[in-house]
């Protein structure tokens, strides 16, 4: 049993901001609209997938939603998980062991931050592997800076070319209602801000916010009764790399260079072919080596290629149209959101930022320290 999978609806919560919902209650407020877009209802679920809260999640926001699901996920890859749970849950679609499936995220790690329940730096612990390389210091950012670094030695890439990255982030955010940064800024802003870890300054490093989102995937037999256009899946693909930087073999390469290309593949579609994408941006070097490696433009050209402003809309590749973790939101795991902007950019949703004419969305998630990736091409109906 092979069936098409689609997206029936997707839906926000947190905008622009809800400091004092719960992240349960973000959680719901996302699938209601979500739901709400599809015209279906909870009923109709019988798949959850959901991470990153609570020690039985998804169970625990099943129940909180009233949901009790026949299948179910919790994939924790770091950032690249959304992309990677809804290629299960297409893969749980198509086989036939659910027929519409929930993807639910929120996070208050702004609000948490302010309140002093969470530490701004993440702490990876010292178990396993990670014992070996604590000792010496080095913070999730400072180890996305060496690898920039080392790109920057072994390409030429400049540090104008990442910063035009964070550039045309606030140009697309400048376009979106909901976005927390929409003010223009330039290149001399960005490398004038302050140093985070040497090449990084504020500006190249992804906001934290609040925020919740949902996406509802179903069965092809199900299309009939949305009340919205479906979002076709066409292909999707998972990698993962390393979890120690010593093991890392080429701090120029991530593991998209692997999933895009079966992704890709799977799909039968080419990168050329995209109208729209989606790319994790934690760093602006994440999303520079990351367009790379989906197949964008050459291994090493990645600082050329963004230089003429093509990632803006309006660009060749718009990318991150809804502004990105730079200057949209980043409430902790920014992936599902990810598909959210891509789905409604297919649908012809997006008002001032709307692509025009968007057939073909490229969708890419990164996790942790370049450790994981998963992408996801989609189709509009």
């Amino acid at each position: 049993m092979a069936r098409r999978v689609a997206i029936a609806g997707v839906g926000l919560s947190g905008e622009p901001g809800t400091p004092d919902a719960t992240p349960y209650a973000l959680h719901a407020r996302a699938a209601r609209e979500a739901l709400l877009q599809s015209g279906l209802a909870p009923s109709d679920i019988d798949g959850v997938a959901s991470a990153g809260l609570g020690a039985l999640q998804p169970i625990d926001v099943a129940e909180y939603m009233g949901i009790r699901p026949r299948w179910m996920d919790s994939t924790g890859v770091g950032g690249a998980t959304w992309e990677v749970m809804a290629a299960h849950a297409a893969d749980a679609i198509s086989a036939g062991r659910a027929d519409v499936i929930l993807l639910a995220y929120g996070s208050t790690a702004r609000s948490d931050l302010k309140k002093k329940l969470r530490t701004a730096s993440l702490n990876w612990g010292t178990r396993g592997p990670s014992q070996f390389e604590a000792p010496f210091g080095h913070s999730l950012i400072s180890k996305y800076a060496m690898a920039a670094r080392r790109h920057m030695h072994e390409y030429g890439t400049t540090l104008e070319h990442l910063a035009e990255i964070a550039v045309s982030a606030r140009y697309n955010a400048g376009l979106t209602p909901f976005a927390a940064y929409s003010e223009p800024i330039s290149i001399d802003d960005v490398l004038g801000g302050p140093m985070i870890a040497d090449p990084f300054t504020k500006l190249q490093c992804c906001i934290r916010s609040d925020g919740g989102a949902a996406v509802i995937m179903v069965a092809e037999d199900r299309v009939k009764d949305l009340a919205c256009d479906p979002v076709w899946v066409l292909g999707a693909a998972e990698a993962g790399s390393h979890v120690s930087m010593s093991q890392w073999e080429d701090f120029t390469t991530s593991p998209a260079a692997v999933a895009g290309p079966l992704a890709f593949q799977r799909a039968g579609v080419r990168p050329d072919e995209i109208d729209v994408a989606q790319v994790y941006d934690a760093f602006t070097y994440m999303e520079l080596i990351t367009l790379e490696d989906l197949g964008f433009c050459a291994k090493g050209e990645g600082g050329p290629f963004v230089a003429d402003g093509k990632l803006r809309v309006g660009g060749s590749l718009p990318t991150n149209t809804d502004g990105g973790g730079l200057s949209a939101c980043h409430p902790g795991m920014r992936g599902l959101f990810l598909l959210v902007e891509a789905a409604r950019q297919l649908r012809g949703e997006c008002g001032d930022r709307q692509v025009e004419g968007a057939r073909l969305a490229c969708v890419s998630g990164t996790g942790g320290w370049f450790c994981s990736n998963g992408t996801m091409i989609l189709a509009s109906g």
